[in-house]
């Protein structure tokens, strides 16, 4: 599977790497805490959230990471992590880690709040995303970063890769066809230009398992951030659009701010092939909140 790790982690190995590079951590507990298709991560001293590489393809992401959050955070409401401690290759694993002050919070994706009653998350992450998005942002943090370079923000590219997605889904059984997903599908790659407009700052992976929220299910924080870089805000509005609709996307978009039709159009295409590659990954895994919320956000993405 293109999810297999390369690179598998034990918390036992994970703790003796911490405690080698970093003698204050030393001997601190050590638990797993989240799993993803390119990292593995552990709770450290109950405090700090410690990522390590689980495909050699997210090195360059990593790195990002290290080099881009520490000038994001102080300018941005929600938390996100900050680099405090920096591993490079060694003891018998072949690739640099991080750890971060732990943010605190569940995945939307696992909390799965109901419709209806996730204005107040979408309000929040529409205003995160207006000040992540600022143009000034790009002068004070973006020195280096690519553009755009799984072109996310292309429709043109996406369209074909969102419908091959979801017919995998169907032969899986697990989603029902719908014409109006394909008529939009094929209309958006018939009709399908990058978005005008400069490049942004983006999260380049927003989606509902990257979003914490607190005991209150209120927007907690950021986390994930490997494929940060310049392009299209489309690029992140996906989430306007796979896991909000109706009052609770209005509110979302209310607090961002106003979404020309291509960048709309961008953004809904990507919000497919997301929320399909999360509901392919979540049964091949066996997550069924995540399946659960995947599937319903391809419910979301065309409604109003």
């Amino acid at each position: 599977m293109e999810w297999a790790a390369e690179h598998e982690i034990t918390a036992d190995a994970a703790a003796e790497l911490v405690g080698e590079r970093f003698p204050e951590l030393r001997g601190a507990p050590v638990e797993p805490l989240a799993t993803g298709w390119d990292n593995t991560v552990f709770r450290v001293g109950g405090e700090w959230a410690f990522r390590f590489p689980r495909r050699k393809i997210a090195i360059p992401g990593v790195e990002r990471e290290i080099a881009t959050l520490a000038a994001l955070a102080p300018r941005l409401p929600l938390p996100i992590p900050v680099p405090r401690y920096v591993g490079e290759p060694g003891g018998g694993f072949p690739w640099p880690f991080w750890g971060a002050r732990l943010v605190p919070g569940r995945e939307l994706a696992e909390v799965r709040p109901s419709d209806g009653r996730r204005a107040a998350i979408g309000a929040a992450l529409g205003a995160f995303l207006r000040a992540l998005h600022d143009p000034a942002l790009v002068r004070a943090a973006g020195a280096g970063l690519p553009a755009d370079p799984l072109r996310r923000g292309d429709p043109a590219y996406r369209a074909p890769k969102a419908a091959e997605r979801l017919e995998r889904l169907a032969a899986l059984g697990l989603w029902e066809p719908d014409p109006s997903v394909r008529a939009f599908l094929g209309d958006a790659l018939d009709e399908a230009s990058p978005p005008a407009g400069e490049p942004v700052i983006v999260h380049g992976d927003l989606h509902v398992r990257h979003v914490l929220l607190g005991a209150g299910d209120e927007a907690a924080g950021v986390i994930d951030w490997g494929d940060v870089c310049l392009a299209d805000p489309s690029v992140d509005l996906s989430l306007a659009y796979a896991a909000f609709a109706g009052d609770d996307r209005a509110a979302f978009l209310d607090a961002y701010g106003p979404v020309p039709p291509d960048r709309e159009r961008a953004a809904r295409v990507l919000a497919l092939f997301i929320a399909a590659t999360l509901a392919e990954y979540a049964a091949s895994d066996g997550s069924a909140a995540l399946l659960a919320e995947s599937l319903a956000g391809i419910g979301r993405v065309l409604a109003p």
